[in-house]
């Protein structure tokens, strides 16, 4: 997610102006949404440049090392920016504080405070402590919470039109490459009500796109209920008045039962898109990966969704150069995606990441072979994604519109059903006939692609 500086009016009676800094993914974003409302009802004013701010809050990730190195460069520059004068304090949340804890302060001893994940409810006494110049305590470290904390009463940062919906936080799967468990802990699941509730206050906020997310979306409810409940979650969603679209983010590949392919089959709500990381294929790195499923059951898995979800868009990531990988392993990953042509995909190299049970593991790979290896999968993956856009011209999508096009008359950017925000392709649509805005569900006939885009006209009345 790019850094995100957002501006409120100015308000006399302000206790104080800030910058925020967004980092890393979904889920961190909806963290940095409640930190935003619990400023803002508490009454700080939010500007839209650090520079001149009383103090800014950088929401870190610190999943991977490329995603520490942006948020390492971001806690820089504000560090740079108070050096200067520009600004009081800066305040570090989020991941990579929750992972380096009081180490950040030794490395950087100009950050005024540390803010771990589920520290965040405390945001507005750190301002507090910072806008008074008390330094007596510098950290603000709580441990995981047995249910997911409330998102409630959230500053977007997304487009009104969609938002993210967290069911549950933390993971209790034991992936050797991943570090995310430490940092967010075990899974913690919202109950329904709690869910149903805060969809309904996205809606009023006018969300109509509602994107599920959590470390683990299928293993949601097994926690509180005994048993996974996304099943009955989305069920109880689909009543929400308001949700145009339901999108599903983050699958795990267990526990997805044929009544739940059925019920978004069924669904006029839920999207025909599901995102499920796979990370590998070949047997052996599952185990070395501990990812609990072999090639033939995921085989079968995606056969199922395939059959019983029509028009379905499958996302998925895979990890290359995972300690051990040989040139054979690999190839057999390329002729899997070559086979199963996901319509969506991401490719990560290897993250060494200490702490976790893979760096103990033997045969880490040079980076190069590793990148040379994500190069030619998405090479493969490059052939298939501009194929099935080619095959798209003449159809006729709904088209969410996001933003218009600068420069641009009457033309906007949007997204399909295939595509989830940032992470998928993009819709250009011009609207001849009609009057577009942001926030329109447009029908478009596809005329053109553009490598991983397409263009369209609008081809009916937007809704």
């Amino acid at each position: 997610m790019p850094r995100t500086y957002l501006e409120q009016p100015n308000k006399t009676d302000s206790k104080g102006t800030y910058a925020f800094v967004s980092l890393g993914c979904p889920k961190n974003l909806v963290d940095s949404e409640r930190m935003l409302g619990l400023l803002k009802i508490d009454g700080y004013t939010l500007v839209s440049e650090p520079d001149g701010a009383d103090f800014v809050v950088v929401n870190t990730c610190g999943f991977i090392e490329r995603a520490r190195t942006e948020s390492f460069s971001a806690i820089d520059e504000m560090l740079a920016l108070k050096k200067a004068g520009g600004t009081k304090g800066v305040i570090v949340s989020g991941c990579l504080a929750e992972r380096q804890k009081e180490d950040l302060l030794i490395e950087r001893p100009g950050i005024d405070f540390l803010v771990g994940v589920f520290g965040r409810e405390e945001i507005t006494r750190v301002a507090d402590r910072l806008v008074g110049n008390l330094e007596e305590q510098r950290t603000v470290f709580q441990p995981a919470p047995i249910r997911a904390l409330p998102d409630t009463e959230r500053l977007r940062i997304t487009p009104r039109h969609f938002a993210y919906l967290k069911i549950s936080e933390g993971c209790d799967r034991l992936c050797t490459f991943c570090a995310i468990p430490k940092m967010r802990g075990k899974h913690a699941s919202k109950p329904i009500e709690s869910i149903i509730k805060e969809a309904e206050q996205l809606v009023a906020d006018g969300a109509r796109e509602i994107i599920i997310v959590a470390q683990d979306t299928t293993y949601y409810g097994k926690d509180i209920y005994g048993e996974p409940r996304l099943t009955e979650l989305l069920r109880k969603l689909e009543e929400v008045q308001g949700i145009d679209w339901l999108r599903l983010m983050y699958f795990y590949p267990m526990y997805i039962t044929d009544e739940l392919a059925d019920v978004i089959a069924a669904s006029k709500r839920i999207v025909p898109y599901i995102d499920m990381p796979l990370q590998h294929i070949n047997d052996t790195m599952l185990r070395r990966m501990a990812r609990r499923v072999t090639r033939s059951e995921t085989e079968n898995l995606i056969g199922k969704l395939r059959s019983r979800i029509p028009k379905l868009t499958m996302r998925t990531t895979f990890i290359t150069g995972f300690p051990g990988e040989t040139d054979e392993q690999f190839q057999e990953m390329a002729g899997f995606v070559r086979e199963q042509k996901f319509e969506r995909m991401g490719v990560f190299t290897y993250s060494y990441e200490p702490g976790t049970p893979a760096v103990q593991l033997d045969d880490h790979l040079p980076e190069d072979v590793k990148e040379a290896r994500r190069d030619e999968l998405m090479g493969v993956q490059q052939e298939i994604s501009f194929a099935w856009n080619e095959a798209q011209i003449g159809k006729t999508l709904d088209v969410i519109l996001d933003q218009p096009v600068e420069g641009e008359k009457n033309v906007f950017v949007g997204r399909s059903k295939a595509d989830a925000p940032d992470v998928d392709g993009l819709v250009f649509v011009t609207g001849d006939r009609f009057k577009l805005k942001s926030g329109q569900i447009v029908p478009t006939q596809i005329v053109a692609n553009q490598e991983y885009d397409l263009v369209g006209v609008a081809a009916s009345r937007p809704r």
